[in-house]
């Protein structure tokens, strides 16, 4: 799913947390990070999250429900 807005990446990562499967954030190379690593979380979303120029961001989660809960954060 492309993700665009998010402003709270506090909330954002905590509703990362609650997924009980794989969710991963696809780079503009191509490659996966694991949104549930502790370490792709900071490295990853607070030099994304930096950069002004980022409009959108692929967001793949593997259970359904995780989509659910994704979908309904971004929705409020």
């Amino acid at each position: 799913m492309r993700v665009t807005g998010i402003k709270d990446v506090e909330a954002f990562i905590k509703v990362i947390d609650s997924c009980s499967g794989r969710v991963e954030l696809v780079t503009a190379e191509g490659d996966r990070l694991n949104l549930k690593s502790r370490l792709a979380q900071y490295v990853s979303l607070s030099r994304l999250f930096a950069d002004d120029s980022l409009r959108e961001l692929e967001i793949i989660a593997s259970e359904p429900e995780d989509v659910n809960k994704i979908i309904g954060f971004l929705m409020n």
